[in-house]
C-alpha cells in the first residue's frame, strides 16, 4: 500500500460522523445500517470499554480515516468474538488496507483473550467479495440462516479460529 498508515484504538466525536461518511461512501449499507454503525462508535465514546465495543481506526499522514474496524466480545461465551465492522474507503480497496485491519483486529482480540471470530454478512451477489476477502483471510463459513435479512437474503456465518495468547 503506497499511504502511510497509522492505526489507534481510542474513538474520537469526529470519528462519528466519518464512520457514517465511510459506510455510506461504500454503497453497501442501509441508511439505517449506516446509522448502527456510527452508534456503536458513539455507544464506545460515551461508555468506553464497559459498551462492549472496540475499535481501530486506519488513518493517513493527514489523519483521514481510511478504514476502521469494530469487535467485541459475545455475551455468555468464553473467548468468542464478533467482527461487527470492517469498511475501508472505496477509493482505497485493493492495496491490503482491509486484510492490515483485519490481521490488527485479530491480535487485538486474542490480547483480550479470544480464540474464534465471528463475521456475519449477507448472501447477496453485491457482498460476493466480501466473502472472498474474509475466505482469504482464514475465515470458513459455519452457517447459513435462510431468508434471514429478507426473502432471498441469507445471513452467512463465517468463522475463525484463532491461538490463544501466550500469557
Amino acid at each position: 500500500m503506497s499511504d502511510p498508515m497509522a492505526l489507534r484504538d481510542e474513538v474520537r466525536a469526529a470519528d462519528i460522523p466519518a464512520i457514517a461518511r465511510l459506510a455510506k461512501a461504500t454503497g453497501f449499507f442501509t441508511a439505517e445500517e449506516v446509522a448502527v454503525a456510527a452508534e456503536l462508535a458513539e455507544e464506545r465514546l460515551n461508555k468506553g470499554p464497559a459498551s462492549g465495543y472496540h475499535f481501530l481506526f486506519a488513518e493517513d499522514a493527514a489523519s483521514c480515516l481510511m478504514g476502521y474496524a469494530c469487535f467485541g466480545p459475545i455475551p455468555c461465551t468464553i473467548s468468542s468474538f464478533d467482527l461487527y465492522w470492517i469498511i475501508v474507503d472505496p477509493r482505497r480497496q485493493g492495496h491490503g488496507l482491509g486484510k492490515r485491519l483485519i490481521q490488527s483486529a485479530e491480535a487485538e482480540i486474542q490480547a483480550l483473550g479470544g480464540t474464534r471470530v465471528y463475521i456475519e454478512t449477507s448472501s447477496r451477489d453485491l457482498y460476493h467479495p466480501t466473502r472472498r476477502f474474509y475466505e482469504r483471510c482464514g475465515y470458513a463459513l459455519e452457517a447459513e440462516l435462510k431468508d434471514f435479512y429478507a426473502p432471498g437474503d441469507d445471513k452467512l456465518i463465517y468463522r475463525k479460529f484463532l491461538p490463544a495468547a501466550r500469557a
